[in-house]
């Protein structure tokens, strides 16, 4: 209900003859580069997840990619997070893997990721400039930072934790499943073991660095889609301006998904457009370019990934459950 007045008041605010002029005046070379650039993020995605999974199977880029941009497309389609299961489900059907494995290594991409974003947040606050009276704005990024940064890195240090004392031969999930009833024991234990087989990083060194660099570029990537949608309109930021975006706005996302929000986004970028001093209109044309070019990308790609891999939406629905459940 919040969410929803919040955009009623946006769109009631804009003054709509200069919103169509902004929109007349669009360069439509960086309106295509939008789109491109979300798709060139989720290829390096896939690269660097590649490097994860050589542990346990060489897959090529371009499947890996597939599989992330159905994730993100059952997304829209099954609004409940999915995203995760669905890459890891489709990677494991079509390279006969246990599920459970390729979704550690998923677990373990997003930590890193998320590792690297507590680095960014440093970044935008001590080089970006925007407004802030009370000091709320960056106190709410040092404590997000510095408490994403804990949070990610004592998940690193659980997930290694976990894999040590599920390999002892009478450890914590051996004697989990001695607990359960016998009709549950024998899947439980299973998918816990191999679960902990997908907790991996890769021997080599330069796959590890190439891991963390990747997961930089990931973000100087997702950086730029502001970028692209401002020169559309012919609008040009600081580059700390970009970062401080990207960072805020990543921030919203994830604090409006876990409340369960509607509309994170859209508020969020208009919001932080407005704090790096960017005019109503101008917001609004830029926020609705990369809404529509993540959108239009995602379902493309996402759908055609399905498509050829042979999985209709029933299957995408049954999966999280059924195929847990046999990993």
């Amino acid at each position: 209900m919040i969410a929803a007045l919040a955009l009623v008041w946006v769109l009631w605010r804009a003054d709509y003859d200069r919103l169509h002029q902004v929109v007349a005046e669009a360069d439509i070379r960086f309106l295509l580069l939008a789109p491109l650039a979300i798709a060139a993020e989720q290829l390096v995605r896939a690269w660097k997840w590649r490097q994860l999974l050589h542990v346990i199977r060489p897959i090529s880029t371009l499947r890996l990619f597939g599989a992330i941009m159905a994730g993100y497309f059952a997304n829209i389609v099954i609004p409940l997070g999915i995203s995760p299961f669905v890459r890891s489900w489709l990677v494991a059907r079509l390279e006969a893997l246990k599920m459970s494995a390729v979704l550690a290594t998923a677990a373990i991409d997003r930590l890193v990721d998320g590792v690297i974003f507590s680095g960014f947040v440093a970044v935008a606050l001590i080089f970006a400039v925007f407004p802030d009276p009370s000091g709320g704005i960056r106190l709410g990024l040092i404590v997000g930072g510095v408490g994403g940064l804990a949070l990610f890195a004592l998940l690193l240090l659980a997930l290694a934790r976990f894999k040590s004392l599920a390999g002892l031969p009478d450890g914590w999930t051996m004697r989990l499943a001695d607990r359960l009833p016998a009709r549950f024991a024998g899947s439980v234990n299973g998918i816990l073991q191999s679960f902990a087989e997908g907790i991996v990083w890769p021997r080599e060194v330069w796959r590890g660095v190439a891991i963390v660099l990747a997961s930089v570029v990931i973000k100087l990537i997702a950086a730029t889609h502001f970028l692209w949608a401002g020169l559309a309109f012919l609008l040009v930021l600081r580059p700390s301006d970009y970062v401080f975006l990207m960072v805020f706005v990543g921030f919203l996302i994830i604090l409006t998904r876990f409340a369960r929000i509607p509309g994170g986004f859209f508020l969020g970028s208009i919001f932080a457009l407005d704090l790096v001093g960017v005019a109503e209109e101008q917001a609004l044309a830029m926020v609705l370019v990369v809404q529509f070019a993540s959108l239009l990308t995602v379902a493309g790609i996402g759908a055609l990934a399905l498509w050829t891999s042979g999985v209709t939406l029933d299957a995408l629905r049954m999966a999280k459950g059924n195929d847990v459940a046999s990993s």
